[in-house]
């Protein structure tokens, strides 16, 4: 495949049009504006912040990159086993619910495609969206690096949609936000990439309170 496809490739998979429901997700947000720990742009850029280095940085980015060498290398061994380490760090049932509803979403498209049954995330116990987005990453042969920055941008952008309507704030201090907290994005995919495989793994406590707090919030906009 050529790099202009690869490209317009990645585009579609970091597409906020894509079918996995990213929109319906805030990831603890909604729980950590209803406690006032996030309040304005200033305070959700810190919250967002500690997401990307220690979740994106240390969980997401080094794993998509495991899973992604164990689809080039047609290794469904080690593919299982790292789609079942990144469901094991998802720290509430929420957001185990979130990844492998996403995942399920994207098999599906998958399956549309005539591509599922070459897929190596069976059984359904270890569905994840960042394993499929691997796969097809490398079937469709898009360079690691850019699939990472695509996906991780993309997690972004949703986060400050999210945003958008729950701190709330508007489009300006939004774009504000994908422009400065963008610009971090490269040197945390530098560092992750870095990483041996016995320093993989995060924990932010709040972002897991919040996640559990949201289980059971009483009014919500976003679906757990």
């Amino acid at each position: 495949m050529n790099s202009d496809l690869a490209l317009l490739r990645l585009l579609q998979l970091a597409s906020p049009g894509l079918p996995v429901g990213g929109f319906t997700y805030s990831q603890g947000l909604e729980w950590a504006v209803e406690a006032g720990w996030v309040r304005d742009s200033a305070s959700f850029a810190a919250w967002q912040r500690e997401q990307l280095h220690d979740t994106l940085g240390c969980v997401d980015w080094p794993v998509l990159a495991r899973l992604y060498q164990a689809s080039q290398s047609g290794d469904a061994d080690a593919f299982a086993r790292w789609s079942r380490f990144l469901l094991a760090n998802r720290e509430t049932a929420e957001l185990r619910l979130e990844e492998q509803q996403r995942g399920s979403a994207l098999a599906r498209m998958l399956d549309g495609w005539q591509l599922g049954h070459s897929a190596p995330w069976r059984p359904s116990l270890e569905l994840s969206q960042l394993g499929g987005m691997a796969w097809l990453g490398a079937h469709w042969a898009i360079p690691l690096r850019q699939l990472a920055l695509g996906l991780g941008f993309a997690w972004l952008e949703g986060a400050v949609m999210a945003g958008v309507k729950l701190v709330p704030f508007g489009q300006q201090a939004a774009q504000t936000l994908l422009r400065d907290l963008g610009a971090e994005l490269p040197a945390v995919l530098d560092h992750a990439l870095t990483l041996e495989d016995h320093q993989l793994g995060g924990g932010l406590p709040l972002l897991a309170i919040a996640s559990s707090r949201h289980e059971t919030q009483y009014t919500r906009l976003f679906r757990s």
